[in-house]
């Protein structure tokens, strides 16, 4: 499945389920899809999935932006101004977007990726509308002081202090996609770097805001109690009055990576480290970069070698060799230029780092070899298409769903055909994806320990004899 970005490494936005689901039958004949979909004169692209249940729905506006569009020299740009989109405009005062939206009875957020931005909010459906012109107001009238953009700057500061400063494993993950992407903004962190976020000015965030917040650079999701026929004046209404920004909403073009020709290692000592730990990250293709069929092949692949207890890795370095206390991974095709094969391993007490890297080396040697069994791709096939089927059933989920593959350029059908091109993988299809992308010269190898002083400090004191 696509994954969606978050700061914790390995974590992911909806769970995955175990249920049996035969891929031999089309998914796509199954549930014919209730997608609508329809575009205002200015650009703007607005999607709806109907699920009338209850009189409930999801409002999210997704921005074709995030932080790999940034302006070089001005990391965190993105999410401070998604930040600074909860301040005011000249009909919300400053800090009541969320207020009004919580007196509704509604509950709202956003995010900031490497490739989009998102704001949402759940609310009943007689509120769709007030959320509707609230967020047309403020995506092109959005009003910024010199005093709120110091005053957030300084909370994004503390953010990024609670969220990776004090954590070694976040500051090792930083580092480790700073050494992965020689070029490619993928390497900056969406947060920022600290000495860049410390920079940002009033400027800098009207800037970005003027430019790629704009109706021709948006797409609206609305899924629950509602129908196309019903959007549709609703948006016109609102979002269709909007003008829109012909700079903008062209192919994004980033600078891209070169040929990998060397393997790439980075040590951290921390005295909070706690136990030691291994990390091991390959650049990939995503869903996007990908040829067909390859990007489904590392995903089943990412299953089968690493995720969970009856994963290729678990299996070889907790059960078998006896020198890791957990081990797992995951593939990240969520990109809009490239992905991700992410594994780790904690030592077991007492193992050298050296014995837990070279048991890696060998699962990951092995599948690369031999790729996997006709069982394992079947288990690995089902437990995908089960996910899939579960999180259809959540307005929440389905808007995250097709706001972010949209957004990448990514059309509805490719969204729902993804369980039958998934139920058309071969394992010799995965046995060539594994061959080529756990290619070490592609990676980079981190490792975490704790400080010699936090050891021995941790170590029993010896008795006298």
């Amino acid at each position: 499945m696509i994954k969606f970005p978050g700061i914790r490494r390995f974590s992911k936005m909806l769970a995955i389920s175990m249920l049996a689901v035969a891929p031999s039958i089309s998914h796509a004949a199954q549930a014919p899809s209730r997608v609508g979909t329809f575009t205002l004169g200015n650009g703007l692209q607005v999607v709806v999935i109907p699920d009338h249940r209850a009189p409930v729905v999801t409002h999210m506006v997704w921005y074709k932006v995030g932080g790999a569009d940034e302006p070089k020299g001005v990391s965190g740009i993105a999410h401070f101004l998604e930040h600074l989109m909860f301040k005011s405009t000249e009909k919300i005062p400053v800090g009541e977007f969320s207020k009004i939206v919580a007196k509704l009875g509604g509950q709202d957020n956003a995010f900031t990726g490497h490739d989009a931005t998102a704001y949402f909010q759940r609310v009943s459906k007689d509120k769709l509308p007030t959320m509707m012109e609230m967020e047309a107001d403020r995506m092109v009238n959005l009003r910024l002081t010199e005093k709120e953009v110091l005053t957030e700057r300084n909370v994004i500061l503390e953010e990024r202090r609670s969220r990776v400063e004090n954590n070694p494993a976040a500051i090792l993950n930083e580092q480790m996609d700073a050494a992965l992407y020689l070029s490619h903004p993928y390497g900056i962190p969406i947060i920022g770097w600290e000495h860049e976020i410390a920079k940002l000015s009033r400027e800098d965030a009207l800037n970005y805001y003027k430019f790629f917040y704009a109706p021709n650079n948006a797409i609206v999701i609305i899924s629950g109690d509602v129908t196309v026929e019903e959007v549709r004046p609703l948006a016109e209404a609102t979002y269709g009055k909007l003008v829109a920004n012909p700079a903008v909403g062209a192919t994004r073009v980033r600078p891209q990576e070169p040929p990998p020709r060397a393997a790439r290692r980075v040590a951290l000592e921390d005295p909070r480290a706690g136990k030691a730990s291994l990390h091991r990250d390959y650049i990939a293709p995503s869903y996007v970069t990908a040829t067909p069929g390859e990007a489904e092949a590392l995903d089943l692949m990412g299953k089968i070698l690493a995720e969970g207890a009856t994963s290729r890795l678990y299996k070889k370095l907790v059960v078998e060799d006896k020198v890791a206390s957990s081990a797992g991974g995951s593939y990240e095709g969520s990109g809009l230029d490239s992905g991700k094969i992410s594994l780790y391993a904690i030592a077991a007490d007492g193992v050298d780092l050296g014995k837990v890297e070279a048991s890696m080396d060998a699962a990951i040697a092995e599948i690369r070899a031999n790729g996997v069994t006709d069982a394992e791709l079947q288990r690995s096939k089902n437990s995908n298409i089960a996910a899939y089927t579960y999180e259809s059933d959540n307005q929440m989920t389905l808007a995250r769903r097709y706001g972010w593959s949209l957004s990448l350029g990514r059309s509805i059908e490719q969204i729902e055909n993804w369980p039958d091109a998934i139920a058309k993988v071969s394992a010799e299809d995965v046995k060539k994806a594994a061959a080529r992308y756990l290619d070490v010269r592609g990676s980079v190898t981190g490792t975490l320990t704790p400080s010699e002083a936090a050891v021995q400090a941790q170590a029993p004191a010896k008795t006298r004899s």
